[in-house]
């Protein structure tokens, strides 16, 4: 393993050692609770698409919106800043401190504030700088870094916390459970608050008609930090910008539910600063408010530091719509047991982190955690604005391959079977090109296994490409399904229908019975199958990054099936992730009139095994389980499409006792699992699976799953033989 790959592995090992427990239970708790408080909406989906559209109409009007605001605010008597980047955001800040002779500032939690680096700017100019959120106090008393965009201290556990309150603070009594912990970061947040000179708050949103910004908190800290100090500075991201109050109305619906399962956040604050209250003279108590100043000074600071460039970037652009409600870190798995101090850079964390990163900070800083991103589609469905967020991730990742460049890039690229250049790693670019290898294999097979799996082999591929020597290697067919295919004759007198069996790598090269099962299920339910020569649908190249790679195969694949389309034929897909690129993926390479054909044309075979049946097929024509045991896990994607019930619904009218896995990932995701630097990880994400599948109820139960990951990381993990459902349904030889 290359120093690089073991220091990248040592790290993600100790951080699932030191903080994977604390990071799981929050995260999988948000994760839990989302599902459950979306269910209270009446239209989720139309919600979404709502609040997609007022981000997206805010982003394309930035400019118009701003300068609506800027008359807003100094209309309400305040002032309003555009900063050009950090350094830029921290001068005005720190003057306006300096005016005040401002001893002490106190902050709510901001994301924009740790992105500009604001409270080192402030305390190397002598100024206190105070966090007043509970999680991000606990991390200035550690002084550590946020591992979460919305729970920062998410890492550490209430025992953590203690230690370390009781050994910074020495308390009369040591402190121990959550409500002493939490009282006494009230008690001493509350007058380090009162003694304040300037109060500074972030914003969720900021409407451009009335100048009112949305505090969305926990704990209600941000309105004491506005309110309580005469001074008050707002720091936002020029994106935080919508039209109007009314445009509001999604957002709060969602960002709770999204973030942490709650049906509402604790504290929603709507200000239109200056606000109008007066301010308190905390040592003066008995004098009335009525009798105190009203005099206050706002400055709100906008902050572009890469944003409008991004908004000019045609792929980077949806970054901006997030509304940082960190959906999408709760439901990945690989975040649930890593945190955001592996998967995340110098300030954002998360699959939409990435796009955060890059923008911002740059491609360099998006790289070190860019790769934690599988594609597994899982943050699509959670994120409530409809971001692409594994796309963005592979623009990133597409950027960080052309990065790197040198003199040899012309010999590389001449030699490799690609559209990329010569800057992609050795590791990439065997895996973006897995076909060809998988060609190579099947063609000198039995040999290419058994050369593949001497030591010293292992040995060069682990050094050379990455790949971990403790997880087994494919082992590729002389016969490859088409050749099997080939060597026989329709097996359907009167078809009712015409199908294409695309024939994905795995199927035609590694995994062969799974496809002859296939043909089997189908013709024995009247279907014609064509096992056409076409290439692979570009999932692989895509998963590395090799985005020009991908649009190649994507174009190859569509002219291969296009005549079959045009004659009526359904195209019939195994690979739940091959089915996703005809079905999402290729909307971005196709013509669209090309990608609606194909995408409506094509079908997970288990969907249309279901279709077929519901349709009158006979299913005395395929295996009946007559209360066969089946533990069953689906594809990522699967779900993703919402096809996973149709796989369950067979088997269980076959007669199948069916128990579905409610764990969500596998962890094998492809070639991640292959690659040393995350073989770890991914066995220690796929633990979930195993432990759920060796159960006493289930652990006597017959083993499938649709994915191919899925079950070659089952394989790894089980005592047990696994395969995929269409094998158990399809009439035996």
């Amino acid at each position: 393993m290359s120093k690089a790959r073991e220091a990248k592995a040592a790290k993600i090992r100790q951080l699932m050692e030191t903080e994977g427990d604390a990071v799981g239970t929050s995260t999988r708790g948000f994760n839990e609770g989302r599902y459950e408080s979306v269910q209270t909406l009446d239209d989720y989906e139309g919600l979404k698409s709502e609040a997609r559209a007022i981000k997206e109409d805010a982003i394309e009007r930035l400019p118009e919106l701003i300068d609506q605001l800027r008359e807003t605010v100094e209309s309400n008597g305040g002032t309003l800043y555009i900063a050009d980047d950090a350094a830029d955001a921290n001068q005005y800040i720190r003057e306006v401190c300096e005016d005040k002779e401002a001893e002490r500032v106190v902050k709510s939690k901001s994301m924009t504030s740790e992105e500009i680096e604001v409270n080192e700017d402030l305390e190397a100019a002598d100024i206190d700088v105070v966090e007043t959120d509970l999680g991000e106090w606990v991390l200035q008393v550690a002084d550590e870094s946020p591992s979460h965009i919305v729970a920062p201290a998410i890492h550490k556990s209430r025992e953590a916390i203690a230690d370390l309150f009781n050994e910074t603070f020495e308390p009369d009594e040591p402190l121990e459970t959550a409500e002493e912990l939490t009282m006494f970061a009230r008690e001493q947040l509350g007058e380090l608050i009162e003694g304040a000179d300037v109060g500074m708050t972030g914003a969720n949103f900021i409407t451009a008609d009335t100048g009112t910004m949305a505090l969305v908190t926990s704990e209600g800290n941000a309105r004491k930090t506005a309110v309580v100090p005469d001074t008050h500075v707002a720091v936002a991201g020029v994106e935080k910008v919508i039209p109007t109050v009314e445009d509001l109305r999604p957002f709060v619906e969602l960002i709770g539910k999204s973030g942490t399962g709650q049906d509402i956040t604790s504290y929603i604050s709507l200000l239109t600063p200056p606000v109008e209250s007066p301010t308190v003279d905390f040592d003066a108590p008995d004098t009335p408010l009525s009798a105190t100043e009203t005099d206050r000074d706002f400055h709100l600071v906008l902050i572009d530091n890469g944003r409008f460039d991004m908004r000019e970037d045609d792929q980077l652009r949806e970054t901006l719509y997030c509304i940082r409600c960190s959906a999408c870190s709760n439901v990945c798995a690989n975040f649930q047991h890593v945190g955001g101090h592996a998967f995340g850079g110098e300030t954002y964390s998360g699959g939409i982190g990435t796009g955060w990163e890059a923008g911002v900070e740059g491609l360099d800083s998006a790289a070190e955690f860019n790769d934690l991103c599988t594609g597994c589609s899982r943050c699509t469905t959670a994120c409530p604005v409809e971001i692409d967020i594994p796309w963005i991730n592979t623009v990133v990742r597409d950027r960080v391959n052309r990065g790197e460049v040198s003199e040899l890039d012309w010999l590389v690229e001449g030699l490799t079977p690609d559209e990329e250049p010569g800057g992609v790693s050795l590791q990439k670019r065997f895996f973006g090109n897995f076909e060809t290898a998988a060609k190579v294999g099947s063609f000198f097979a039995p040999v290419s296994n058994w050369a593949a799996g001497l030591g010293v082999s292992r040995d060069i591929m682990e050094r050379f490409l990455g790949i971990d020597a403790r997880r087994e290697l494919p082992a590729f067919q002389r016969e490859t399904l088409k050749d099997w295919f080939e060597s026989r004759t329709s097996r359907v007198d009167d078809p009712v229908r015409t199908a294409v069996l695309y024939p994905d790598v795995y199927t035609n090269h590694v995994q062969v019975e799974r496809g002859k099962a296939a043909v089997r299920a189908l013709e024995a339910l009247g279907v014609d199958v064509i096992v056409p020569d076409v290439r692979s649908s570009g999932r692989a190249p895509l998963s590395q990054g090799m985005i020009a790679t991908a649009e190649d195969h994507a174009h190859d694949v569509y002219a291969g099936l296009a005549e079959h389309i045009d004659d009526g034929r359904d195209i019939v897909v195994i690979e739940p992730s091959d089915l996703a690129m005809f079905q999402s993926e290729y909307e971005k390479f196709l013509p669209e009139k090309s990608f609606e054909r194909i995408s409506e044309a094509s079908y997970e075979v288990m969907e249309y095994v279901f279709g077929l049946l519901e349709h009158g097929a006979d299913a005395g024509a395929l295996s009946a389980g007559a209360g066969e045991e089946i533990a069953y896990h689906s594809h990522c994607q699967q779900r993703t499409l919402g096809l996973e019930g149709h796989t369950e619904a067979v088997l269980s009218d076959l007669g199948y006792d069916v128990a579905t896995s409610d764990v969500e990932c596998c962890g094998m995701a492809g070639s991640f699992g292959y690659k040393s630097e995350y073989y770890e990880l991914s066995v220690d994400v796929g633990s979930e699976l195993q432990g759920q599948f060796q159960t006493d109820e289930n652990r006597d139960r017959t083993v499938v799953a649709s994915g191919t990951s899925c079950l070659e990381q089952l394989d790894s993990l089980l005592s047990r033989p696994t395969q995929h459902p269409i094998q158990l349904v399809a009439p035996r030889r």
